[in-house]
């Protein structure tokens, strides 16, 4: 096996997730469903994925984010860890778009592989994450992976993707989608369950930048959050 030895980290969901790769090789993959739990396991997780495939985190080559878009939280944890590694380590930051992950990894799933090959190039990625009530993170991706529309926070209801759904056929995946289905009702919507954010997924697209050298500035690197972080005060009990 040949190429760089990168550590992946995904926390833009409930997902924490820890990856080891050399090149496009796996070497080991760490996650947990915990809800709220990555600021308790992500460092953990980083030390078993490592040791798991024999190496030390000197050994690293560079280290790879999932930037969002995502839980505000998740991602402040996500990106401070990997910006201190780096920075202590000396080596390369590498940042990369969780749906860009998701429609990346997606073709390898049974059901896609079968719209594939029904539908070919008329058919659409759209990988979803939930942000809360009926509002979603949402992009489109061809199955080149190339950004078909732009990531944004779309707000469900039975006029949306309308336009693109006239002309194209549509793979909606994530747990934004989930929700979705109901409301989505036309026969271009496809609908594949199961499929979530995970630091294996970033292997292929992180290698690509690491190639390009295409790395972030540690310092003033910030995740790609899209919506501004509203605070909520918690209801008082009554007695």
């Amino acid at each position: 096996m040949t190429g760089p030895l990168i550590l992946h980290i995904e926390t833009a969901t409930d997902i924490c997730s820890v990856a080891l790769s050399v090149g496009a090789q796996q070497l080991s993959l760490i996650e947990s469903g915990q809800e709220r739990s990555h600021a308790s396991l992500l460092n953990t997780f980083i030390r078993q994925a490592v040791a798991q495939a024999g190496k030390e985190l000197k050994d690293l080559d560079a280290i790879a984010v999932s930037k969002g878009p995502g839980s505000y939280t998740g991602l402040r944890i996500g990106v401070s860890t990997a910006k201190g590694l780096a920075y202590a380590l000396e080596i390369p930051l590498i940042a990369s778009g969780t749906l860009e992950n998701m429609a990346s990894s997606v073709h390898s799933h049974a059901a896609v592989r079968e719209l594939i090959t029904i539908h070919g190039e008329r058919l659409l990625l759209c990988p979803m994450l939930d942000a809360r009530r009926m509002e979603v993170y949402a992009g489109f991706y061809t199955l080149e992976s190339d950004l078909f529309r732009e990531v944004s926070a779309d707000v469900i209801d039975e006029e949306s993707y309308q336009k693109i759904l006239g002309s194209h056929q549509v793979c909606f995946f994530g747990n934004g989608a989930d929700k979705c289905k109901a409301v989505l009702d036309h026969p271009s919507a496809h609908f594949i369950d199961g499929i979530n954010p995970s630091a294996a997924s970033m292997i292929t697209p992180v290698l690509k930048k690491y190639q390009l050298r295409q790395f972030e500035d540690v310092a003033y690197f910030e995740p790609f959050y899209l919506k501004d972080f509203i605070a909520t005060v918690p209801k008082k009990k009554v007695l």
